[in-house]
């Protein structure tokens, strides 16, 4: 956390939203798993209330898939301000309607369901565009607030940063304004498929539609994990006649390099600008992607500059990307950051003429049906990607194992009691529990 964001945590209080983030136990006590927040690596499954509805829009889901999303492990690594000791994580889940709020009437138990990783009300001038990433009325955070000039919406297992909300790696979750935050899945789609639709799919389908991919443009995307993964696939979809990928891990690599058949540039063997330029014949891509994020850090200086609070996001990442951007094409920022950079190349953005956007959080809802039919019928296959099948308990383990990229875990499912058997094509169950990961 930077000298700013500390300042404003002491004394800034929470705002008022539509919607209030904790939620109600049921009265006979009954418990379930879920996973809890205690500190940098400190992370448990433990026991802990199972919520029932608060507020009459509510509803409550039983978990049927979820997992553990790269931009988790900022949490896990205590980068992400606002956390708190008992918080519980998770953003990315599907399940069955366990039980619903008396305004809900579009919706009843038992139906199959994927939620939004995001929380919007439906009804303040953002979500009535469809831009619910940005709901003014379900986010607490001042301190949000105070260092961007506005706060975005409410977000599921994410920190009080964005809200407090308890998050989907648990066997319940209470979800508000439930009409608007789920969307019905299909009997013929598969939860190892559905559950993606919560954030992966249409957030990696969003950072391509903010860099302009169209037919015929060539693209580079920075971080092959699931996101960069998956806008990959998105960018041939679009119809791009060159995708390069660049990473510095093996199996995310030869994963990009078989099963997607894209370019793949590791840098650390290959001068990344060098490369680009030689597969552009000296132009530079016409859109670039960034889903690597503000984690990877080689500079010393900036190394240093992190470890003291001056600041809390490294440039690298982006200062390679606008030098390998063409004149006039356009980067989108879909890769985390936080806050605060130094040495940002600035006069790159100016003088090349090039288009720096933010894809922030993507607005789930607004591509949600359009996705869900390419999911069904089968022209995205969000498996692809797919590699272990893990059960509730592991998620300890699934944590570190991602943290310290080992045993090859790139995008997992991760199934709980209500959990239908493993879908034909998809990883059967395996574990992480024979090696100590902590």
């Amino acid at each position: 956390m930077n000298a700013a964001a500390n300042v404003a945590q002491s004394y800034l209080g929470d705002k008022p939203t539509t919607t209030s983030p904790s939620y109600k136990p049921r009265q006979d006590g009954s418990t379930m798993k879920a996973l809890v927040w205690h500190g940098a690596k400190k992370v448990a499954m433990e026991e802990v209330p199972v919520p029932t509805v608060n507020e009459p829009d509510d509803i409550v889901l039983r978990v049927t898939g979820t997992t553990v999303c790269g931009s988790d492990l900022h949490l896990y690594n205590k980068e992400i301000i606002q956390l708190k000791s008992g918080d519980i994580l998770g953003h990315e889940f599907c399940g069955i309607v366990d039980e619903v709020g008396p305004n809900v009437t579009d919706l009843k138990p038992g139906d199959r369901v994927v939620s939004s990783f995001q929380i919007a009300c439906g009804n303040c001038q953002f979500c009535q565009k469809g831009l619910t990433s940005m709901c003014d009325t379900t986010n607490t955070s001042s301190v949000q607030e105070k260092m961007y000039g506005n706060k975005i919406a409410g977000v599921f297992g994410y920190s009080h940063f964005v809200g407090g909300f308890p998050g989907g790696q648990a066997e319940y979750v209470r979800i508000p304004f439930g009409q608007n935050n789920v969307l019905k899945i299909p009997n013929d789609i598969p939860d190892e498929k559905a559950l993606y639709l919560s954030d992966v799919i249409p957030t990696s389908y969003h950072a391509v539609k903010c860099a302009d991919v169209q037919k015929g443009s060539t693209v580079a995307i920075w971080g092959l994990g699931p996101i960069g993964l998956n806008a990959a696939q998105w960018a041939k979809l679009e119809g791009a006649s060159l995708v390069i990928g660049i990473d510095i891990v093996d199996n995310r690599l030869e994963l990009a390099r078989s099963k997607l058949g894209i370019e793949v540039i590791d840098p650390r063997t290959t001068d990344v600008l060098e490369r680009i330029h030689e597969l552009t014949a000296g132009t530079g891509v016409d859109c670039s992607i960034d889903a690597a994020g503000f984690r990877y850090t080689q500079s010393l200086i900036q190394k240093a500059q992190r470890a003291i609070g001056l600041e809390t996001d490294a440039s690298q990442i982006v200062n390679e990307i606008l030098r390998a951007t063409r004149k006039f094409g356009t980067v989108s920022l879909i890769a985390d950051y936080a806050a605060t950079t130094n040495g940002f190349l600035i006069g790159a953005v100016m003088e090349k003429g090039i288009t720096l956007r933010g894809a922030g959080q993507c607005p789930v809802q607004k591509y949600w049906h359009d996705l869900l039919k390419k999911v069904e019928s089968g022209e995205f296959d969000p498996t692809v990607i797919l590699t272990h099948r893990f059960d509730i308990d592991e998620i300890p383990n699934i944590y570190a194992a991602m943290d310290q990229k080992t045993d090859n875990v790139i995008k997992s499912f991760v199934q709980t009691k209500f959990s239908s058997p493993p879908a034909p094509g998809t990883p059967p169950l395996s574990s992480l529990k024979a090696r100590s990961l902590n």
